[in-house]
């Protein structure tokens, strides 16, 4: 059992949303560390010292060749086999937004077969083609495994993204939904039903996906910003607050583990 769960949150590059996830892991209850990414390049056995690894939201590297994919090249080339070892221990890893798109581009999502190295969805531009800022509605699916999100049913959360367009191959899809790891979609507001168009479903992803996570529950990525909505002040009608939920699962989930 771990008390006071320590959660490694990554830096630099363009990623910008550092303050707000430090906050809401320990608002939940955890200890964290900020590190810049070429620091863990560096030294990539610190990466063991924690329990949960957070590739937060951004621009990295300024989104140049997509966004996500240069930081997702320099993990594979350097974290590889310590990435894989810290999953493999049991351990968490979250990423929201761009971080969701580095999950996606490594490979770490879906993860299917225990493969974290192999990607096989994409993350593509917005169907509208352009940058999309407003809030959605989102329904997590009580069959998933998802460490995260148990528990949980509706939530609104903000999404700020040009690239979040979940796409997958008909049979790689079908393994994704077979095993519950469509953990979080797109819902109209009214009926609670997965959104098919815009403005519901933002950016025209598949099955209206928002967030997907491995087959074991322990690698979770999003699109919407759950750390942007941790006060009922930071909702647009002062009805929020919500977002904490998910770390406080994530937390409850470590300190038993």
């Amino acid at each position: 059992m771990v008390s006071d769960p320590s959660i490694l949150i990554l830096t630099g590059h363009g990623l910008n949303c550092e303050a707000e996830s430090k906050y809401a892991w320990e608002r939940a209850g955890a200890r964290t560390k900020l590190l810049h990414f070429n620091d863990l390049l560096a030294e990539p056995r610190s990466l063991h010292d924690h329990a949960g690894l957070m590739f937060i939201g951004g621009f990295s590297y300024g989104d140049h060749m997509g966004s996500g994919h240069v930081m997702a090249l320099r993990a594979r080339h350097r974290l590889r086999e310590d990435l894989e070892q810290f999953i493999g221990a049991g351990k968490l890893v979250l990423g929201v937004c761009n971080g969701f798109q580095i999950l996606v581009k490594l490979g770490l999502l879906p993860g299917l077969d225990g493969d974290y190295f192999t990607p096989r969805a994409a993350l593509l531009p917005n169907e509208g083609g352009v940058f999309q800022n407003f809030w959605v509605r989102v329904r997590f699916e009580p069959g998933s495994p998802c460490v995260f999100t148990r528990g949980l049913e509706f939530m609104d959360l903000p999404i700020r993204h040009g690239e979040g367009r979940f796409f997958a191959p008909p049979d790689v899809l079908a393994r994704i939904e077979a095993g519950g790891c469509a953990a979080c979609r797109y819902v109209d507001p009214a009926t609670g039903e997965p959104a098919t168009k815009f403005p519901h479903n933002p950016n025209g992803s598949v099955n209206a996906i928002a967030g997907l996570c491995d087959p074991t529950g322990r690698v979770f990525g999003l699109m919407p910003h759950p750390e942007a909505n941790l006060h009922r002040e930071n909702h647009p009608r002062w009805t929020g607050g919500d977002g904490l939920m998910l770390f406080q699962s994530a937390v409850a989930w470590l300190r038993k583990a």
